[in-house]
């Protein structure tokens, strides 16, 4: 008697060699104000978490305290090491730097312009939206380098890191830059990854695969 052979549905299992590296973004940063503006470094804008951004960030450790993580990343902007720090006390571990995940640099519009701008639906807020291009704010940074670093960040973790899993702290216009690329989509069909959710990359080499995007039910989910 013959036996039918069956071909079960399996699982995604990250290919020998590949890096996962979940990005996430930091919580809710404190409110732009014009009488009180950010403090500045390296001519970007470095406001502490807002309370609600720490709630987030407490969120995030719970969600990830038990995942296995081999390292964690920050950028160069107080935010993501506070976000990191409720996950790196649990975990005993030290973040490391990869300054090149730090947002894309807003040129005129940082300090909290960019906010101010974009809810006034300020002329050149209508043309960065419509044309998807960060230059078109005087002074920000061009579409190609902001690219190119993202990338090289990616690159530098994936590099240090075969067959294991990560956690880098960052911000949403990196995700968002992040995820086009994975994607090969539109420039901005990934901008908008909210506060404190955490987005999924599976990279080997020049392979780049998406498995989760804004996931939120951390935040909405009692904390206790």
């Amino acid at each position: 008697m013959t036996t039918e052979v069956e071909y079960r549905q399996h699982r995604f299992v990250p290919p020998p060699g590949s890096t996962e590296i979940f990005l996430i973004r930091h919580g809710e940063s404190a409110p732009a104000r014009l009488d009180l503006p950010f403090d500045m470094v390296e001519g970007q804008g470095d406001p502490d978490l807002a309370p609600e951004g720490r709630d987030h960030a407490e969120r995030v450790g719970k969600r990830m305290a038990d995942e296995r993580l081999d390292a964690l990343y920050v950028t160069s902007l107080r935010r993501t090491v506070q976000t990191a720090a409720p996950l790196a006390a649990a975990l005993g571990m030290t973040p490391k730097l990869e300054a090149r995940l730090t947002e894309v640099h807003l040129g005129d519009w940082e300090g909290g312009l960019f906010r101010k701008h974009t809810s006034e639906n300020h002329p050149i807020a209508q043309q960065l939206w419509a044309e998807q291009r960060w230059e078109v704010i005087p002074g920000a940074e061009k579409m190609d380098a902001f690219a190119a670093r993202c990338r090289a960040g990616i690159e530098r973790i994936h590099a240090e890191h075969p067959d294991q899993r990560v956690a880098a702290f960052t911000h949403g216009g990196v995700i968002g830059e992040v995820f086009r690329q994975a994607a090969k989509s539109e420039p901005f069909a990934f901008l908008g990854a909210d506060n404190g959710s955490i987005s999924h990359l599976v990279v080997l080499g020049d392979l780049w695969t998406i498995r989760r995007f804004n996931d939120t039910g951390h935040l909405l989910a009692p904390l206790g």
